[in-house]
């Protein structure tokens, strides 16, 4: 029989697929037997100049890079005097421009608005300088009445320091010792000549300077920082002045993509500025509240040390150190006994704390994008280079060289080296993991990963689909890095590593996360299901995945940890008995005529079985709707989810195309829609408008506004066609919106079983849909703004957010062009309407055959 089936002239293998058989169960991505294609083709031998031009480049690019950057710290160094009067001009521009900005909005041409905000800051700077100097020296008349205490205090640290210690016994001795030495060997006692007398101390006194010599030697000293002053200012006027020009010089310097160019521009302002103005709010919440305690604890000069302490807190590290001292030294100089000392230590430790530890964590975030071990880095590189100044723009630097790695393609190591961002994928990072033995850290990862995705508070339902989410996101994807380095890079020892350590973590999740009483109730008569690998190991991994899975979804589901081609003949190998749905798993690329082989197998001994192929590596042309058949199966999905809904339409266990329940405030929901005056039909020209933008801005073919009424959704403007008409709630996708934080997005609605066959996709030949919830002042969920597209395709974490800062601007100008009046009345008559059972919409509801998509 099996030398029959081989020989089926129907089952002749396609190009590309791979024959039935053991021996290519190593061939997961392997590439054909590697040659030294030089060689073949008799281009240069090893002894050519070429081929020894070609071993020695990678060292000549690493000497040419490691010159390149000598210089420009020779550059950086011996041009200090220039370059930090514009760092600070550049800093200082940063904090000054959205003051210049907010003027000219109003109307003040841009010179008067520059000098208006630099004459206000300087003179703020100088009064707060002058009130400064009053501080000081009022407080420097002070000191001498304090000589008395720390005189007492000295004193007495004397005295407690002088009584005897452990170790004066031995220093005696030892002086003892080093006298009788140098009297035997005659050389004289330290402090002593030759002859036994003490040795005379000579002082020189350098002759009194003329006044002119002391002036200028004054004016040496002040001249410098008067100098840079002015340059700074100078700086930072031309800079504002100019800004839009330097932008543009920047921008051509940069190269000729302005996109690239602008976002690196932008991405460079906005961490700059942001981090400017967290530091400035974390430096006010360190320094305000210093100086109220040492106003009540009695330091004196408590507004200054204040000011002092929120000042030197630019200066990272050495900064809050330096401003702490000369409280701490004035408290112990005023009172002669500790309490003060002590109470100003208790505040200056228990406020870094807290700016440390709670406010800096809680308004910084991910403000710079840098990592502590590059910002310590970067703080000694540039304090070395520059001085204290660079110690102070030692952030601000290095923040524009990782925004420069991020965006040029040459520097991308700087994003590496200073970035905090994770620099592997996480299922790269797991992948890493497991190559080196690393289970315990893999194990962490997955259910840390899995506990990010948990709703608060958990449910089944949520449990089941962070599992699904992880293994989707992470797992599976560590795996088809396995196969794809499984028989070039990978060695025996890798494997098996690989191979053991995910069979733990996989462990680990089904014991912290297994399935409860609630999902194990499968019903009655409920479909058998067996999760089974296709050809080894890495396939049956995948199958205990999957089998976890349909488990936490309430399926009665279980998985063989051995593959099905382990054994010589498949019908036989496992006990298949009473299985009515056979999940297999397949990594292989090209796995046709193995599956066929399978399939036609299986089906021949138990005819009843249907099986769910899982094709994990499978080219688009195995995800073809017609590819099924072909194959012989009864369907064919490539990820967890849609395992998870393939498997609930074939066994009708979770009503997946039943309505979606309505939340229990529905009927005020439905009162503010219709208060909003979102329906009004005068708007629809405008929703037209805006949805056209929409449209361009995401390069989509479709978009529209689904507002959602009690059992119908409106769809005014929709740029589909005939969309215009509206479709019954329980149809439309965006129905589903309110299971959904922030965003819906079905990368291909062909894979999803939910919608693929409704005639509303079918219609428009629609293959993406994403959305997001249009919500009101008081978080009602109106509807939703909705991209449509007829190719699939993602939706990145940025274009979300953009979606819904749209969505968000939308809702608000819709709300402010509705009069407070119309939408209390409207709101009382449509809560009487909606309490009699009905919310009547404005449109008549259409024939069904013009339905959209919503």
């Amino acid at each position: 029989m099996d030398q029959a089936d081989t020989n089926r002239t129907g089952d002749a293998a396609t190009p590309g697929d791979t024959l039935p058989g053991r021996g290519d169960r190593f061939a997961y991505g392997m590439p054909p037997h590697r040659t030294n294609t030089a060689a073949k083709s008799g281009h240069y031998d090893s002894e050519t100049p070429a081929a020894q031009l070609v071993t020695v480049l990678p060292a000549l690019r690493l000497l040419t890079g490691l010159l390149i950057a000598a210089l420009i710290i020779a550059a950086l160094y011996f041009g200090r005097d220039l370059l930090i009067p514009l760092a600070l001009a550049i800093l200082l521009s940063f904090l000054l421009d959205p003051a210049v900005a907010r003027l000219k909005r109003w109307g003040v041409p841009r010179m008067a608005a520059v000098l208006l905000v630099v004459g206000l800051t300087v003179a703020a700077l100088g009064g707060a300088g002058a009130y400064l100097g009053s501080q000081v020296t009022a407080l420097s008349k002070d000191l001498p009445s304090y000589q008395t205490t720390i005189r007492e205090k000295f004193t007495r640290m004397r005295k407690a320091v002088k009584g005897p210690g452990a170790l004066d016994g031995a220093l005696s001795t030892y002086n003892t010792v080093e006298r009788e030495l140098a009297k035997t060997t005659g050389q004289p006692a330290p402090g002593a000549t030759a002859t036994g007398r003490a040795i005379q101390r000579v002082e020189i006194i350098p002759a009194p300077k003329a006044p002119m010599a002391q002036l200028m030697e004054w004016l040496g000293i002040v001249s410098a920082p008067v100098l840079m002053a002015g340059m700074v200012l100078l700086f930072v006027i031309l800079i504002l002045l100019g800004r839009s020009d330097l932008r543009e010089r920047l921008l051509r310097l940069m190269g000729g993509n302005l996109h690239l160019a602008t976002d690196a521009l932008d991405d460079a302002a906005e961490r700059i500025g942001r981090y400017l103005r967290m530091q400035m709010i974390v430096n006010a919440t360190y320094g305000i509240p210093l100086g109220v305690a040492l106003y009540f604890i009695g330091v004196p000069g408590a507004v200054l040390w204040g000011t002092v302490a929120a000042v030197m807190r630019f200066v990272p590290y050495i900064g809050p150190m330096l401003s702490a001292a000369f409280p701490l030294a004035l408290a112990f100089a005023i009172d002669p006994t500790w309490d003060m000392l002590l109470w100003t230590l208790g505040v200056i430790l228990v406020l870094e704390l807290l700016s440390n530890n709670v406010i800096e964590p809680w308004l910084y975030g991910s403000s710079t994008g840098l990592s502590t071990l590059s910002i310590i880095v970067s703080a000694m590189f540039w304090t070395a280079i520059w001085g204290p100044i660079g110690l102070i723009l030692s952030t601000p630097l290095t923040v524009c060289l990782l925004v420069l790695g991020r965006y040029i393609p040459s520097l991308q190591f700087m994003e590496v080296l200073l970035g905090s961002d994770p620099v592997l994928a996480p299922p790269q990072r797991l992948y890493q993991r497991l190559l080196g033995g690393g289970v315990e850290e893999a194990i962490e990862m997955t259910t840390e990963a899995i506990d990010a995705e948990l709703p608060s508070p958990a449910t089944p339902a949520g449990t089941a689909t962070a599992v699904t989410t992880v293994f989707d996101e992470i797992a599976i994807p560590a795996l088809r890095l396995a196969c794809e380095r499984y028989a070039d890079v990978a060695t025996a020892q890798h494997r098996l590593r690989l191979v053991h350590g995910m069979s733990e973590v996989l462990e680990e999740v089904a014991d912290a996360y297994p399935p409860t009483a609630a999902t194990t109730a499968v019903p009655a008569g409920g479909p058998r299901i067996l999760c089974i690998g296709g050809r080894w190991e890495v396939d049956a991994l995948a199958a205990g995945m999957m089998a976890h899975a349909l488990a936490l979804h309430g399926h009665d589901a279980r998985h063989e940890s051995i593959a099905l081609s382990a054994g010589a003949n498949p019908a036989e190998a496992h006990r298949l008995d009473g299985v009515q749905i056979l999940c297999l798993s397949v990594f292989h690329p090209r796995p046709g005529a193995q599956v066929r082989h399978w399939a036609r197998r299986l089906t021949r001994r138990w005819p009843d079985l249907r099986i769910v192929l899982a094709l994990w590596n499978a080219p688009p042309a195995l995800l073809a709707e017609s590819a099924p058949e072909q194959l012989g199966v009864t369907a064919i999905v490539n990820s967890m989810h849609e395992l998870v809904l393939r498997l609930a339409t074939l066994t009708d266990t979770a009503g997946i195309q039943a309505p979606m329940p309505q939340p229990a405030d529905d009927g005020e929901r439905v009162a503010r829609l219709y208060a909003s005056g979102a329906l009004a039909p005068h708007r629809t020209e405008g929703y037209r408008l805006f949805l056209q933008r929409v449209v361009d801005v995401f390069d989509v073919r479709y978009a529209q506004l689904a507002w959602l009424d009690r059992d119908w959704v409106h769809t005014p403007g929709s740029l589909l066609p005939g969309g215009d008409a509206g479709i019954a709630r329980e149809e439309a996708i965006c129905a589903r919106i309110f299971d959904e934080d922030d965003a819906l997005v079905i990368p291909d609605i062909a894979r999803d079983p939910r919608f693929a066959g409704s005639r509303l996709t079918l219609a428009h030949s629609l293959r993406f849909y994403g959305s997001v919830p249009l919500k009101d002042r008081d978080g009602y969920v109106l509807g939703c703004l909705a991209l449509l597209d007829t190719a699939p395709r993602e939706l990145s974490d940025e274009e979300i957010a953009l979606l819904n800062t749209m969505a968000t601007e939308f809702m608000a100008t819709l709300a402010t062009e509705v009069p407070a009046e119309t939408a209390v009345a409207t709101t009382v008559d449509t809560a009487a309407a909606g309490a009699a059972g009905s919310a009547t919409p404005i449109t008549t509801r259409p024939d069904p055959s013009r339905d959209s998509a919503a």
